[in-house]
Order: C-alpha cells, then sequence, then structure tokens
C-alpha cells in the first residue's frame, strides 16, 4: 500500500469516526428533547441521521478494506447488498436535504400558515415520498444485476462489466443521478434563494428602522452607534454564510463523485483510480458533515447536548459523592467501636 492509499485510508477512518460520533449525537438529542421531536423538521434529521450510521456502519468499512485489500472486501451477496444500500442511501440523504429546504422555505416565505402547511403527517409522507424514489433505482439495478465491487471507487455500488449492456448502463445511471442530485440541488437553490430574499428584504427593514433611530438620538455615544452599524453589517451576512453553508457543502460532496461517475460512462478519458476513491470519500463526507450542519449548530441541539452533559456530570459526582460518603463511613465505624 503507497502514500496514497494510506493517505485516502486515514481519511475514510477519520471520517467514519466523527460520522460516527456527531450522528449518534444527533440521535440521543432526538430522544432527549421532546420539543425538538414535535417539530416537523425532526423527521427528516432522523431519516437523514439514520441513513448516515448505516453507511456508516456498513458501507465505509467496506470501501476502507477495498482500500486496503485492493480487491472485492466481501463475498458477492454482502457486496451486493452494500450497493444497493449505497444507491439508496446516496439518493435518500439528496433527497432528504431537498426536504429540508422546503421546510425552511414554507417557515420564512408562509410563516403565519407554516403549521398548517408543515404537519408531522405531511413530513411524514414526504420521507415515504422519499424512501420510494431512493428504492426504485437500486431495485431496478438488483433486478438487471448492476450492483457488485467497482475497482475504480474501490467500493461495492453501481456497475456493470458486460460490454454489450454499456449504453443502457450509462442511460440508467444518467437518470439515476438526474433524478437524485440534479433534482435535489434544483430545489435546494430554489428554496433556499427564496429563503435568501426573504430574509434581506427583512433585514432592509431592520436596517431601515435602525438607522431612522441612529439619527433620532443624536446623543448617542459613538461606540454605541458603531455597534450598530456592525450588527447590521452583520444581519446582512448571517443568512447569506448559512445558505452558502447548505449548498456549499452538498456540492462540495456530491459533485465530484457524481461528475466522475458521468465522466467514466460517457467519455474515454482515463480517470486515476485514487481520484476515483477519494471522489467516494468526499461522498462519504456529507455524511460526517450533516449532523454539523443541520442539527447540531442549532439552538435547540446544542441546549440538549447541555441537558445531556450535565445529567452525566451530575450523575458522576453523585456517584463519586457516594462512594466518598462510604469510604469516610468505614473509617468512622472503627473509631466508634
Amino acid at each position: 500500500m503507497n502514500s496514497w492509499d494510506a493517505g485516502l485510508a486515514g481519511l475514510l477512518v477519520g471520517t467514519m469516526g466523527v460520522s460516527l460520533l456527531s450522528n449518534a449525537l444527533v440521535l440521543l438529542c432526538l430522544l432527549h428533547s421532546a420539543d425538538i421531536r414535535r417539530q416537523a423538521p425532526a423527521l427528516f434529521t432522523l431519516n437523514l441521521t439514520c441513513g448516515n450510521l448505516l453507511c456508516t456502519v456498513l458501507n465505509m468499512p467496506l470501501t476502507l478494506a477495498g482500500v486496503v485489500a485492493q480487491r472485492q472486501p466481501a463475498g458477492d451477496r454482502l457486496c451486493r447488498l452494500a450497493a444497493f444500500l449505497d444507491t439508496f442511501l446516496t439518493a435518500n440523504s439528496m433527497l432528504s436535504m431537498a426536504a429540508l429546504s422546503i421546510d425552511r422555505w414554507v417557515a420564512v416565505v408562509f410563516p403565519l400558515s407554516y403549521r398548517a402547511k408543515m404537519r408531522l403527517r405531511d413530513a411524514a409522507l414526504m420521507v415515504a415520498y422519499t424512501w420510494l424514489h431512493a428504492l426504485t433505482f437500486p431495485a431496478a439495478a438488483l433486478a438487471l444485476s448492476w450492483l457488485g465491487f467497482h475497482q475504480l471507487y474501490a467500493s461495492c455500488t453501481l456497475c456493470s462489466r458486460r460490454p454489450d449492456e454499456r449504453l443502457r448502463f450509462a442511460v440508467f445511471t444518467g437518470a439515476f443521478h438526474a433524478l437524485s442530485f440534479l433534482l435535489s440541488f434544483v430545489v435546494l437553490c430554489f428554496t433556499y434563494l427564496k429563503v435568501l430574499k426573504v430574509a434581506r428584504f427583512h433585514c432592509k427593514r431592520i436596517d431601515v428602522i435602525t438607522m431612522q433611530t441612529l439619527v433620532l438620538l443624536v446623543d448617542i455615544h459613538p461606540s454605541v452607534r458603531e455597534r450598530c452599524l456592525e450588527e447590521q453589517k452583520r444581519r446582512r451576512q448571517r443568512a447569506t454564510k448559512k445558505i452558502s453553508t447548505f449548498i456549499g457543502t452538498f456540492l462540495v460532496c456530491f459533485a465530484p463523485y457524481v461528475i466522475t461517475r458521468l465522466v467514466e460512462i460517457f467519455s474515454t478519458a482515463p480517470i486515476g483510480p485514487h481520484w476515483g476513491v477519494l471522489s467516494k470519500c468526499l461522498a462519504y463526507g456529507k455524511a460526517a458533515s450533516d449532523p454539523f450542519v443541520y442539527s447540531l449548530l442549532r439552538h435547540q441541539y446544542r441546549k440538549s447536548c447541555r441537558e445531556i452533559l450535565n445529567r452525566i456530570l451530575n450523575r458522576r459526582s453523585i456517584r463519586s459523592s457516594g462512594l466518598t460518603g462510604d469510604s469516610h463511613s468505614q473509617n468512622i465505624l472503627p473509631v466508634s467501636e
């Protein structure tokens, strides 16, 4: 194993560790906080988190074994199962992000009717459609025997070894990525740009009120005026940064892998094996970044994490104080006797 393979293996191990811990923490927050569970986005987050965990414990270790061994890491049946899950979980992850963006769009653009438009039942129907949509392609690939180990990506995924099926497989792969990656990307851009438009409109209204207030307050201290103007600038940038993060992480993680798959099928240009594995690692990286982008950096999840941590620390302090009290009583008993 050369230095490239060692580096890719290390990247996979790091991605697995971060993904496992962060997604498990999101699940703990969902189990701990009833307020989070009552909201419709919790279903989308739960669907995304469970898919990320399944990918972390099954697909990533097999890809790691494929990188280290430079061959198929498991038997044909297990590899087909892993390829089925890889195709399903990839599409499910993309569509779940699209569902979360639709939820944000409804909440921001239609705030007064959000509870009527996005109930738990509506969210459950969206998750059911996501599963049905995501299951269609791996089921068809399983029926056509297009699941197996792909050496370029060192992983069990979509592949076809028969030259006479190249055209059909190319059409199938193109349709899969168009109806998963491209569809989700279009939905993300449409919804988040609408959200950004509304956010900028509200920022302008707040800016007008702020400037009018600063003009009326003639005796205000210059430092207070500067702080108000700085907060005004940060407010304008906050929504842009969040939306850029949502769309940017989606593109950075999934676009290299999707483009590599399409170039591999529709072009005769050679693709380096290390780039194929790296593009797959970037796609896996979405499972590690999702908990931070969509959950753990939000106020409710941070509050839930603090409560979980305080509960653990309190239990430890109670146990330690109990042990200290027992040892102290044992030391006193012989003296009293």
